[in-house]
């Protein structure tokens, strides 16, 4: 006997069972009920074991009593994704916020976590514990985070048409990376030590400096940016980042900007 013909035939007896016993419950004729109940089970046990039988029965109690389709949700409810999200924004911007930190700074915004949640939260999105994330801190990040105090410095040239030919003037210039505001420092024609010296006291002026608000200040590795002007700076609180060598991407405000001074026309109109 096959294994399909065992099932149909067991459905069919228990549906035929239930049918008669429907159909039968008249209190006026129980012994009519009781013998077609017997029939009915009669017919099913030709097909199948009384463990069967046993096991359907207890799988349709189960069933009757079963309210997992009807839970609003499996389990404990998932955190907010506007938590979550805040979570990885604070881990990000904050590379030395350990979890305990973390947990304290959203209780202030309303949202009460314990640490293993910031934890589990952090583990999923990649990010390691405080001290490994301070660690692995990348350029891109650092330059993010550091938007607010962070200026650029170079050089660009112009060539002056004067009575004894051409003469190249070096013009100085510093960049607010997050305002993009730029300041002109001055102009000449010989960048000296004692010149960009007297660029760096102006720039940490307490009245009216570029860098007054800044406390890094990018460059290149151009010998321009001398001892002295380092010292000057660092007297002011500002601390000069020299960069590698031929990496003019990572200051890359700066380099946009001289290419567009170079790119622009020559004024025609006059001036008024």
């Amino acid at each position: 006997m096959s294994t399909w013909w065992r099932r149909t035939a067991s459905c069919e007896g228990i549906c035929r069972l239930a049918c008669d016993c429907q159909t039968s419950r008249d209190p006026r004729s129980p012994k009519l009920a009781s013998d077609w109940a017997v029939g009915a089970l009669e017919q099913v046990a030709c097909v199948a074991k009384p463990d069967t039988i046993l096991a359907w029965y207890r799988r349709l109690v189960a069933r009757k009593f079963d309210g997992s389709k009807q839970r609003a949700y499996p389990g404990r409810p998932p955190l907010q994704q506007e938590i979550v999200e805040l979570m990885v924004r604070m881990a990000k911007e904050n590379p030395g916020w350990g979890y305990d930190r973390i947990v304290g700074a959203l209780a202030n915004l309303g949202h009460v976590v314990s640490d293993q949640t910031v934890g589990n939260v952090l583990r999923r999105h990649g990010l390691a514990p405080a001290p490994r994330r301070s660690q692995n801190t990348t350029w891109k990040d650092f330059i993010a985070s550091h938007m607010a105090v962070l200026a650029g410095v170079d050089f660009f040239t112009v060539e002056v048409l004067t009575w004894r030919g051409l003469a190249t003037y070096y013009v100085l210039f510093f960049l607010h990376l997050e305002s993009r505001r730029v300041s002109l420092a001055g102009i000449t024609r010989h960048p000296t030590e004692s010149w960009m010296e007297q660029m760096a006291r102006n720039a940490i002026d307490e009245a009216s400096g570029y860098l007054r608000q800044c406390r890094y200040l990018l460059h290149d590795r151009d010998t321009k940016f001398c001892a002295w002007f380092r010292a000057m700076l660092a007297t002011g609180n500002v601390k000069c980042l020299a960069l590698p060598p031929r990496s003019p991407n990572l200051n890359a405000f700066v380099e946009r900007w001289v290419r567009s001074i170079k790119g622009m026309p020559l004024q025609t109109d006059p001036v008024r």
